[in-house]
């Protein structure tokens, strides 16, 4: 049975009025990760595209761009997006349980998530406010630290003044080996092999490879700018 035929059924579970709590239960069933990964970007990157007030079809297509779905299973999640899109009630909802499934558990998913969520919420050319709050609370449910989601709000909105020491997670006075060290983590952490073996699933693959870039970026323009300075 598919991801998107079990997300289906709990779908109509839903439907009936079963409580939200029973419909998430339906979905952590191995592969658990899978599918927590799949049901949130769904609902939430659906409510996310709303959040703004209109969900445009750059939006929808960046959803697409997020997850590759088989063209069997396209009736299915087409039918959970329209749902979920309908508004944005119940978002804090859906990221609580999210949470909740990954809770006291290593290396979970929630910054990957959250990517794609952002890769939504500026398909459309812009960043609101509404946007801003809504991905804001999710990462304050998901327990992300505020210079993570600083970052991530960096890497994505347009237009947006990039700090590349923001971005790899290191003060602007920190020695060059110790931003060295972050920029190394940073890159090995990405790296799609050693995300596939932390069970972050194969849709967000496609975000890391951005995110790599971004790392990189960061990391010449200190670089650049320290050699700059020794030569001056």
């Amino acid at each position: 049975m598919s991801i998107w035929t079990r997300i289906s059924e709990a779908l109509a579970a839903l439907a009936k009025g079963e409580p939200l709590a029973k419909v998430f239960e339906l979905l952590t069933t191995p592969p658990e990760r899978s599918v927590a990964f799949t049901i949130a970007v769904i609902a939430l990157g659906a409510k996310i595209a709303k959040a703004d007030g209109q969900v445009t079809r750059n939006e929808v297509r960046a959803f697409r761009e997020v997850f590759h779905i088989p063209p069997e299973d396209e009736a299915n999640a087409a039918r959970l997006f329209n749902l979920a899109r309908q508004d944005v009630a119940g978002f804090e909802e859906y990221a609580r349980k999210i949470r909740t499934m990954f809770d006291g558990r290593e290396n979970c998913p929630t910054c990957e998530l959250l990517e794609g969520l952002f890769h939504i919420a500026v398909a459309d050319g812009h960043f609101d406010e509404r946007e801003d709050t809504f991905l804001s609370r999710v990462a304050e449910i998901f327990g992300l630290p505020r210079a993570e989601y600083e970052a991530l709000r960096m890497r994505f909105v347009p237009d947006a003044p990039i700090d590349p020491y923001t971005v790899l997670g290191v003060p602007h006075d920190a020695p060059m080996p110790e931003i060295r060290r972050a920029w190394r983590t940073a890159v090995r952490e990405s790296h799609p092999d050693r995300m596939i073996a932390r069970g972050v699933p194969a849709e967000a693959i496609k975000l890391a490879e951005r995110r790599m870039q971004d790392i990189n970026r960061a990391w010449e323009a200190i670089s650049n700018t320290a050699a700059a300075r020794e030569t001056a």
